[in-house]
């Protein structure tokens, strides 16, 4: 519209060489702007989610720092964190004292300890059938310079002797006791248990791996609560999720035993106790009901209290 509007701006009477050449010269003026005009202005496609910028370049993400002691997951021995854990609960788990564990994995804090952490439960120096792993030592030999006097006769025969009496090493490392295998040692430990009922009350649930860990004993507020063996108390309180106010004995390297739920605990953390001693009264906490939940470990493993205790 503008080329037309300019060329009827043209005088009819400009007939002149120089007019018409104006004219030209104007008419490609508004060509040209036209044409810019009509160019499309650069856009940036983010489709892709790319950086407009070509050159920029990404930066690499950190890689994730693993848990601590996770070189050692999955060994026999050893213990991976999960989620709600507690030193405590890794204790009870494990049949360990957690303090032990504590002390075995240098541990600054008991109460900081992150899901995939890799915790020893076995004292130092102990595989994981409970033998202990130390080396054996070398025989030493007394070197004898080439100068020195030959000796007698009488001392040849001695040394004859104690030759014939005294094994090399390889005899001595032949000879050497086979450490005992650890069912032999469990066993062992099962047979040196004397068990008592821990309360007098009736069996209110009996034990399931997968839903009761232990048996429920019943009663009144109040009543003892006993020791099913003689122990040490290796935990007292209330810090385990669902055991209320809790007490912890460990009998051997093989047994522990949970007392839970009650209303009064009478002991305290590293006292010993014997079989038959008052160690708490009875109650509800963290039940339903007044009840005494009892639990017998062995090396960690829940087993039925029924099988060991003594017939009613």
């Amino acid at each position: 519209m503008q080329v037309f509007s300019l060329l009827r701006s043209i005088p009819k009477h400009a007939t002149s060489r120089g007019a018409r050449a104006v004219g030209v010269i104007a008419l490609a003026a508004v060509l040209a702007a036209c044409a810019s005009s009509n160019r499309r202005a650069p856009v940036e496609d983010r489709s892709t989610g790319r950086a407009p910028s070509a050159t920029a370049a990404a930066v690499p993400a950190e890689p994730a720092s693993a848990p601590p002691g996770a070189e050692n997951a999955g060994k026999p021995g050893y213990y991976t964190v999960k989620p709600g854990d507690t030193m405590i609960r890794i204790g009870l788990e494990t049949g360990q004292n957690w303090r032990d564990i504590v002390r075995w994995n240098n541990m600054d804090n008991a109460n900081v300890i992150e899901v995939g952490q890799v915790l020893r439960v076995l004292p130092p120096g102990v595989d994981a059938n409970g033998v202990a792993t130390k080396p054996v030592g070398s025989t030493r030999v007394d070197a004898r310079p080439l100068d020195a006097p030959r000796p007698t006769v009488a001392a040849s025969a001695a040394s004859a002797v104690t030759a014939t009496t005294a094994p090399g090493p390889t005899t001595a490392a032949a000879s050497s006791p086979t450490p005992a295998p650890a069912a032999s040692t469990a066993a062992r430990e099962e047979e040196d248990v004397t068990w008592s009922w821990p309360a007098s009350g009736p069996v209110l649930a009996g034990f399931d791996e997968a839903r009761n860990k232990g048996v429920a004993i019943g009663g009144k507020a109040g009543d003892p609560v006993l020791a099913a063996a003689d122990g040490r108390v290796v935990y007292a309180g209330s810090g385990l999720r669902g055991y209320g106010n809790l007490v912890i004995v460990k009998h051997n390297g093989t047994f522990l035993t949970a007392y839970a739920h009650n209303q009064t605990l009478l002991v305290k953390e590293d006292q010993p106790v014997k079989r038959g001693q008052k160690i708490a009264e009875m109650g509800s906490t963290d039940a339903q009901r007044v009840q005494l939940h009892f639990e017998i470990r062995k090396q960690g493993k829940p087993v039925d209290p029924t099988r060991l205790l003594p017939p009613r």
